[in-house]
Parts: structure tokens; C-alpha cells; sequence
């Protein structure tokens, strides 16, 4: 029986804006099951390499397979269908409610002239039930605080159903229960079936929640594998410009500075 191809694979991968590079070349693949963190500084390169993964720029060098193929391989539509991206900025220029807002993630499912239906509102509104908005449904999303904002941007993302997630900063705004209950929400669905990639800013989530790190140092450097291979004191302090110190505190491994 052939294996299934990666979820997600990054071939010689190199980034540049301008004339910076903002990683060297590097390889990594993601299969499903498994989460993969993307860290580093401000500025390293972290959003711009999760866009690159998600197809929505071309890399400087190298390439980029999901399910094995090129992105120009795929309709755009399968590829809706197959990945689904949560932006780091929810920008809303128009009054609408919750559930119509949760419901435009179902629009990769619709046919061209498609309308939602009972069976699309009712994933949205289970969407909406995952992270604790239920009740908020009818309200207009320009009442929302920015917590609250975030974690409908979440449903929506759910309420697409790909295969394979990508997150811009998905703790966003929230304070510290929903971050823990929102990155739970995302591994559970990590560990029972589908590929993560997410972008995140504390070291201490990513050695919570990744199975794989991409490490960006913001000079060029790169270093991805597995979790406890990049997770490293002195690959961190490098990165971060700062010391870190490691400990095994209750079963979890923290980085605190020194």
C-alpha cells in the first residue's frame, strides 16, 4: 500500500522580501496528526512563511506541496476545501451578524450560485458552540470585543471543515482561559485526524502543543524538526536575543529567561 503524501511539505524552502532573506533554505514535511508551530521574534519572517505555506505568495526559492502536489496543481476551490487560513487582523467593514459571519466559512462548500442551507447552518452553529458563542449568534459582529472577534474568526475557520488548518496567531486578543481553551480546541483536532500549522509567540505554548517547530532567528537562520530537537535553551536565547533557561516543571518543559 503506497503512503499517503504529506498533508503539507516545504521543498528547499526560502523566503525574501525585497533583497532581505528572511530564512535560508530548508525542508520539513507535515502529516496528518501532527501540529507544527512556526516561531520567532517580531519581524522574522513568521506570517510571511505561514502565507507562503498556505499558497497565498510564491517563495523566493524552492517549493511548496500540499497533499503532495503544487499548489498550481490544485482548483483554487479544492484547495478551499482542502486548507482553510485564519488571518492574524479580523477587519470588518460591514454590520452583520455572528452566524452570517461563522456561515462565509461554508462558502468554499456552495456551488456557485449555492445559498447556505440547514445542514451549513447547523455546522456553523456547532462551530459557534466549540469556542463558547452559542448564545451570540444573533448579535452584530461590530459589537464583539476583540476576544470575542477572535473566537468567532476560529468558528469560521471550523466552520470550514479543510483538512489541513493554518493560524496566524490564533490566541490573538484572548486572555489567558480562552487562549488555553482555544489551543486545546486546535490540538483535539490535530489528534484526531487533521494537520495544524499556527503561528504563535509564546515558547511556552509551542513546547505545550507542537509536535514539529519551525525556529526563525530573523537573520536568515532556520531550524525545523521536531519539538524537542528545536526547542532548545541556546537556539532560543540565539533567536530571541535573549537567555532562556529550560526546566521540566510538573511534567512540562518551560523556558524562563535568565
Amino acid at each position: 500500500m503506497t503512503p499517503a503524501a504529506p498533508m503539507l511539505e516545504a521543498d528547499r524552502l526560502a523566503l525574501r522580501v525585497g533583497s532581505r532573506w528572511l530564512c535560508c533554505e530548508f525542508s520539513q514535511q507535515l502529516v496528518a496528526g501532527q501540529c507544527l508551530v512556526l516561531l520567532g521574534p517580531n519581524g522574522a519572517g513568521k506570517t510571511t512563511l505561514l502565507h507562503t505555506l498556505a499558497g497565498l505568495r510564491e517563495p523566493g526559492a524552492g517549493r511548496v506541496l500540499l497533499g503532495g502536489r503544487p499548489y498550481a496543481g490544485w482548483r483554487a476551490l479544492d484547495a478551499a476545501r482542502f486548507r482553510g487560513v485564519l488571518a492574524q487582523q479580523q477587519p470588518d467593514h460591514f454590520s452583520s451578524t455572528v452566524l452570517e459571519t461563522v456561515l462565509v466559512g461554508r462558502h468554499p462548500h456552495l456551488g456557485r450560485w449555492g445559498w447556505e442551507g440547514p445542514e451549513d447552518e447547523r455546522v456553523a452553529r456547532e462551530a459557534l458552540d466549540s469556542v463558547g458563542l452559542a448564545e451570540l449568534a444573533g448579535r452584530d459582529i461590530l459589537t464583539l470585543s476583540g476576544g470575542e472577534r477572535q473566537r468567532v474568526a476560529v468558528a469560521a475557520l471550523l466552520a470550514q471543515a479543510p483538512q489541513l488548518l493554518l493560524l496566524d496567531e490564533p490566541t490573538n486578543h484572548l486572555d489567558l482561559h480562552y487562549q488555553i481553551a482555544v489551543l486545546d480546541l486546535i490540538r483535539g483536532l490535530a489528534d484526531r485526524g487533521r494537520g495544524v500549522v499556527m503561528v504563535l509567540h509564546d515558547i511556552n505554548l509551542a513546547a505545550r502543543y507542537a509536535d514539529q517547530v519551525i525556529l526563525l532567528d530573523g537573520h536568515g537562520g532556520v531550524c525545523a524538526g521536531a519539538r524537542d530537537e528545536v526547542l532548545q535553551a541556546g537556539l532560543l536565547s540565539r533567536a530571541f536575543g535573549h537567555p532562556l533557561r529550560r526546566y521540566e516543571l510538573d511534567g512540562r518543559t518551560t523556558f524562563l529567561p535568565d
